[in-house]
C-alpha cells in the first residue's frame, strides 16, 4: 500500500511540473476599408450679404418752404414722375410774376433805345448831329438788350423754382419712412432727406471675400482678366434670413477695385431679379457660391486623424499592414473631406477605428458595405 501511495504522488508531481500550453495569438482586428476614387466635386460656401435696391435715391427739396401736401404714404409703390410732395407755391408764383414784370420793363427800355438809334442814324448821315450821339445811342441799345436777356433768365429761374414746389419721383420704386409731415418747414440744407425711394425691380446683393477665398475664387474660372472671368461665372444663390432659398438665381457683375485695409476683404456684388418686390433695401441674407473641385478624392472625416495641424489617414499596404499617410485637404462636402493630394486612385484606407491603430499593425480589411458587421464583431 505504501508503494502504491508513493507512485500516485509522483504522478501528481509530474503533471504539475508540465508547462502550460502556449496561448494562441489574437486574430487581426476586422476594420472597414474603402478604395480611393478620384472625381469632380462641387462645394458650397455661404457669405453674409446685405441687400440694396438697384437705385436708392434720397428725396430732398430744392427750394425752401412749407409742405402743403403729401401725395404718397410710407411704403407705397410709386412710378417715375409721380408727385410725392407739394411745397407752398405762393412765394414762388409771386417771384415769377415779378420776374415777368421786370422782363416787360426791360423790353420797353430796349424798344426806346432802338427808336433812339433809328432817329439818330439819318441825322448823322446828314451831318445834323455828331457821330458821337449815335454811338452813345447804340451803346445804350446794347445795355437794354442785355437787361432784357437778364430779365428772361430771371423769369426762367423763377419758373424752375416754381416747378420745384412739386417734388416728383425720379424713379419707380418704394417710398421709405416720411421724416417730414404736412405743415413742416423744409429746406435744401436739411440734414435729413424727406424720404428715400428704392427701385427694387432688381436688387444688388453685396458680400465680401477674404484674400484667400478671392484667390481660390479667381482660380476656378477661365478668363484672361478679372472682367473676362466675371462673364464666365455661374449663377449664385441667395439664402434669406429665415434660411429659405430665394427662388431666382443671381449673377455676379461687379468686384471692387481694391481690398479694404481694415477688414482685409474685397466687396463683390451680385444682382438678382425682383419683379415681385419680395426683396427690399436693408434686407440681409447669405450669398451661396459654388466651387468646383477637379481630380479630388472624398474621404470621410471619421477616417482621418489630426496631429500637429496635419491630417492623416491609415493606408492599407502589403500583408494588410496599415501605415499613417498625410493628406492635403482642399475643401469639405458634408461630412467628407475633399483630398487634393496624398492619396492615389486604387489605394485602400481604413474607414473607422483609426484612433487605435499604429504603423505596421495588421488588420483584417472588410469592404465598406460590411462596415456594420465589422462593428458588431468588435
Amino acid at each position: 500500500m505504501k508503494s502504491l501511495a508513493i507512485i500516485l504522488s509522483l504522478a501528481v508531481l509530474y503533471g504539475c511540473a508540465e508547462k502550460p500550453a502556449q496561448q494562441q495569438a489574437a486574430p487581426p482586428q476586422a476594420l472597414p476599408v474603402t478604395e480611393i476614387k478620384v472625381d469632380t466635386a462641387t462645394t458650397y460656401q455661404d457669405y453674409p450679404a446685405s441687400i440694396e435696391g438697384a437705385v436708392n435715391v434720397e428725396i430732398r427739396p430744392q427750394v425752401a418752404g412749407t409742405l402743403d401736401r403729401l401725395y404718397a404714404d410710407e411704403g407705397a409703390y410709386v412710378t417715375k414722375g409721380q408727385p410725392l410732395f407739394k411745397i407752398n407755391e405762393n412765394p414762388f408764383r409771386e417771384a415769377l410774376n415779378n420776374a415777368k414784370a421786370s422782363q416787360q420793363a426791360a423790353e420797353g427800355a430796349m424798344a426806346n433805345a432802338k427808336l433812339e438809334v433809328e432817329k439818330l442814324t439819318p441825322l448823322v448821315q446828314n451831318k445834323v448831329v455828331s457821330d458821337y450821339q449815335l454811338k452813345a445811342a447804340k451803346a445804350a441799345l446794347q445795355v437794354a438788350q442785355a437787361q432784357v436777356a437778364q430779365a428772361k433768365a430771371q423769369v426762367g429761374t423763377a419758373q424752375i423754382n416754381l416747378g420745384y414746389t412739386v417734388i416728383k419721383a425720379p424713379v419707380s420704386g418704394y417710398i421709405g419712412r416720411l421724416v417730414k409731415k404736412q405743415g413742416s418747414l423744409v429746406s435744401p440744407s436739411d440734414a435729413e432727406a424727406l424720404t428715400q425711394l428704392s427701385d427694387v425691380h432688381d436688387v444688388h446683393v453685396y458680400f465680401s471675400l477674404g484674400e484667400t477665398d478671392f484667390v481660390n475664387f479667381k482660380a476656378q474660372y477661365a478668363g484672361k482678366n478679372l472682367q473676362d472671368k466675371i462673364s464666365h461665372l455661374p449663377p449664385v444663390a441667395l439664402v434669406l434670413s429665415d434660411k429659405s432659398s430665394y427662388t431666382l438665381p443671381g449673377k455676379i457683375d461687379m468686384i471692387d477695385g481694391q481690398f479694404d485695409k481694415t477688414t482685409g476683404a474685397i466687396t463683390v456684388r451680385a444682382t438678382f431679379p425682383n419683379a415681385d418686390g419680395l426683396l427690399r433695401s436693408g434686407n440681409t441674407g447669405k450669398v451661396r457660391l459654388s466651387l468646383q473641385h477637379n481630380n479630388v478624392a472624398r474621404v470621410p472625416q471619421d477616417a482621418t486623424l489630426e496631429l500637429q495641424d496635419k491630417v492623416f489617414v491609415y493606408a492599407v499596404g502589403d500583408s494588410n499592414k496599415v501605415a499613417k499617410q498625410p493628406i492635403v485637404i482642399e475643401g469639405k462636402s458634408g461630412s467628407d473631406y475633399l483630398v487634393k493630394s496624398g492619396l492615389k486612385p486604387g489605394q485602400q484606407i481604413v474607414l473607422s477605428g483609426v484612433d487605435h491603430l499604429q504603423d505596421g499593425m495588421k488588420i483584417a480589411p472588410q469592404k465598406a458595405v460590411d462596415k456594420a458587421n465589422a462593428v458588431a464583431k468588435n
